[in-house]
């Protein structure tokens, strides 16, 4: 039985959820408000390998519809175009969550986003990030959470790369759910379906590929 805070985080940031078998187009005035870093989302889908719904903004929900049915071999490369921004680009990959992370030691320290010495994608979260420094202050790797809304949760991970190796990530991944879980919330983990890195990160950190798809359209 899937978690029920994670089902209703799908419907909170799809616009609906579940869905019966096949792909479900579906409107979402979410796709027109600035997402948890102040961009867009136009379009955004998780896919189950049973059932998927695709989220898009009510005006394109008929344009989108019709790819579908007309082409749907090429629907995720032609998605960018067809709500309207050709310039974003496509994410495609496996979608993760935990209720258990791996009982790895915490490693980091939860510091505001503003804090000297932080990588600039770190500074775009509004609420504190968990860091590991070197003994001399230098940053070497950090989490950020991503609340989607009041259910779901997605983590963000970054190792600098003179630190790789070490087991730092899977460490955070692991620390950052664990206080996701704390705050009533899934903490969930998305990443391009090449990463072979970040998938061996989720991987030790509790997060297994159940075989679940997320993609969409997101600004480059």
């Amino acid at each position: 039985m899937l978690n029920r805070l994670l089902q209703l985080h799908l419907a909170s940031w799809l616009g609906q959820w579940p869905a019966g078998p096949g792909l479900h187009v579906v409107a979402s005035h979410r796709r027109l408000r600035p997402a948890w870093d102040g961009r867009l989302r136009p379009a955004l889908a998780v896919d189950t390998g049973r059932s998927a719904v695709l989220s898009v903004a009510p005006d394109r929900v008929a344009a989108i519809r019709a790819l579908v049915k007309r082409a749907p071999e090429r629907m995720l490369a032609a998605l960018p175009e067809a709500v309207g921004l050709p310039t974003f680009c496509v994410h495609d990959g496996p979608f993760r969550w935990s209720l258990a992370p791996a009982p790895l030691p915490d490693v980091g320290e939860w510091t505001e986003s503003t804090a000297p010495g932080l990588p600039a994608w770190l500074r775009l979260f509004d609420r504190p990030v968990l860091v590991v420094r070197d003994v001399d202050g230098t940053y070497l790797a950090g989490a950020g959470i991503k609340r989607h809304d009041a259910y779901g949760h997605e983590l963000a991970i970054g190792t600098a790369p003179a630190a790789r190796g070490r087991g730092l990530a899977r460490r955070l991944v692991a620390q950052a759910a664990r206080r996701v879980l704390d705050e009533g919330a899934v903490p969930t983990y998305l990443h391009e379906k090449d990463n072979h890195a970040s998938a061996r990160v989720a991987e030790a950190a509790g997060f297994p590929d159940r075989g679940w798809r997320a993609y969409g359209v997101y600004p480059r």
